[in-house]
């Protein structure tokens, strides 16, 4: 009887270590395959958009007009380039490694036919992964992502990621005005936990650039530089997590897009970089920009016309040139701008904080802006409405003028640089700036003591407290010709 219970538990223990052997080898058959060039390695990218002209987002994907989930205090914006990398690959992404398609990643041999292979790939493939690795540098050309392609798409730069070194060695074949453009695409995520270098430092020494001739002139001849990111004809779009630095020119353009979530980004090049705006936003509609640091040559955000619903919060900007509404109205054109937002952002050692920028001549409507709680470090022009904005000396007044309206200053304080008035309204002579509110506005010296009190011309509005220092030159209500301006508007 021994005997038999013996034999019937060894039967027992073989059969249970067969079938843990043989769970083993199914669970390693489904995860290596080697005939593809995908590896199987839960897709981070939104879930299929809704069909139609503009898609809305879907739930899995974030409203970029409302802030992300914190991953850290609501209040602590990045300052380590590496903060907020996106979580790693999961084992169940269908991923497309460069490297499997050619690309060396040694920082000097052309890697651009590799990564358009990657992306044709990639691009017919939902919820798919094109990966350039770390601890590698790949050097591309100027390079057009197109779609349509599959949704969910996934550009992932884990390594660096950079442009040719300077105008000698950009290819004669290629455009000089824009370097990586994804176009046409629907619901994308560009992100990372590496580096898209720009190499801009010959491009920023051309004679052509301001103030690099003789004695600070500024020469003639060829002056093109590209943008090193564009967007343009796309909707649905997150880019997160990125180092992005040294372009020639601007570093982030969004064109004729629609529903983009900008977050936790650093975007760094030097104080005297010319024109490398680091975020531009231009025809485009719903954009959310959130925990990012920003340092550069020009404005560290700049909206231009045809904008709308665009919140920025949480953002450090500084060195630059603040954050731009315009410049708009250019060469008499049409300017339309609306619904913009910025609040608990911090700007420090620039010559502008917060900025309306328009052209004499031009025509539409700024209206509904709110700056909300900014920090103000070392700044010139802190705050600052600027309707005869003009490159060169040689610029008239003309009868026509972008019209601004409902600007909401609240709960701004901090540090000015006496070089200029903290407070400036330079409104158009014929159309008037209207419905200017003033808040808990506090603004002291950063050295030495205030050399100009603050400028208004033709601004109406009201301070709901006492303004420090005080803007007595704000006219209260309305002017009696602003009937005037109602062709000046925009239509919704």
């Amino acid at each position: 009887m021994e005997k038999k219970l013996n034999l019937l538990c060894l039967t027992i223990i073989t059969n249970i270590l067969l079938l843990y052997s043989y769970s083993l080898n199914v669970e390693g058959r489904h995860h290596i395959s080697k005939k593809t060039k995908t590896k199987s390695i839960t897709s981070h990218a939104p879930s299929s958009p809704v069909e139609g002209s503009v898609k809305q987002p879907s739930p899995s994907q974030p409203s970029p007009l409302s802030p992300p989930p914190a991953s850290s205090p609501s209040n602590v914006v990045p300052s380590d380039p590496s903060y907020g990398g996106s979580p790693d690959l999961s084992p169940d992404d269908c991923v497309f490694d460069v490297t499997e398609y050619g690309a060396v990643g040694d920082g000097s041999t052309d890697d651009t036919d590799a990564f358009i292979a990657a992306w044709k790939a990639a691009c017919q493939v939902e919820s798919a992964v094109l990966l350039a690795p770390a601890d590698r540098t790949f050097m591309i050309t100027s390079t057009i992502f197109s779609g349509p392609c599959k949704p969910g798409l996934e550009f992932r730069v884990n390594g660096v990621l950079m442009t040719p070194e300077g105008p000698d060695c950009w290819p004669k074949e290629d455009s000089n005005k824009q370097w990586l453009v994804f176009y046409r695409l629907d619901n994308m995520t560009f992100t990372g936990t590496g580096t898209i270098e720009g190499n801009g430092e010959q491009w920023w020494e051309l004679p052509c650039k301001p103030h690099r001739g003789p004695n600070g002139s500024t020469l003639p001849g060829p002056c093109d530089s590209p943008t090193m990111i564009r967007f343009f004809m796309s909707s649905n779009l997150v880019v997160r997590g990125l180092r992005i630095q040294n372009s020639p020119m601007f570093h982030m353009k969004f064109d004729g897009c629609e529903g983009v979530l900008i977050d936790e980004l650093s975007i760094s090049s030097p104080k005297l970089s010319p024109n490398t705006d680091g975020i531009h936003i231009e025809n485009t509609k719903s954009v959310g920009i959130y925990n990012s640091v920003i340092a550069n040559g020009d404005d560290c955000i700049s909206i231009g016309p045809s904008s709308s619903n665009i919140h920025i919060e949480g953002v450090t900007c500084g060195p630059s040139h603040g954050i731009s509404i315009g410049s708009l109205g250019v060469h008499h054109s049409q300017a339309c701008v609306s619904n913009i937002t910025v609040r608990n952002a911090m700007i420090r050692d620039s010559d502008n904080g917060v900025r309306i920028k328009t052209w004499q001549g031009g025509s539409g409507s700024v209206t509904g802006l709110s700056f909300d709680t900014i920090q103000m470090e070392n700044v010139r022009n802190c705050i600052i409405i600027d309707q005869y904005y003009c490159l060169t000396k040689g610029c008239r007044n003309e009868t026509s003028a972008v019209y601004v309206r409902d600007i909401s200053y609240r709960n701004i304080k901090g540090t000015y640089d006496v070089r200029s008035a903290p407070i400036h309204f330079a409104c158009s002579d014929t159309i008037a700036c209207t419905n200017i509110t003033m808040s808990e506005v506090e603004l002291l010296p950063h050295e030495g003591e205030l050399v100009d009190d603050p400028f208004c011309w033709n601004a109406y509005g009201i301070q709901q407290t006492l303004t420090i220092p005080p803007i007595d030159c704000l006219q209260d209500g309305m002017p009696q010709e602003i009937g005037e301006a109602v062709e000046y508007t925009c239509s919704t």
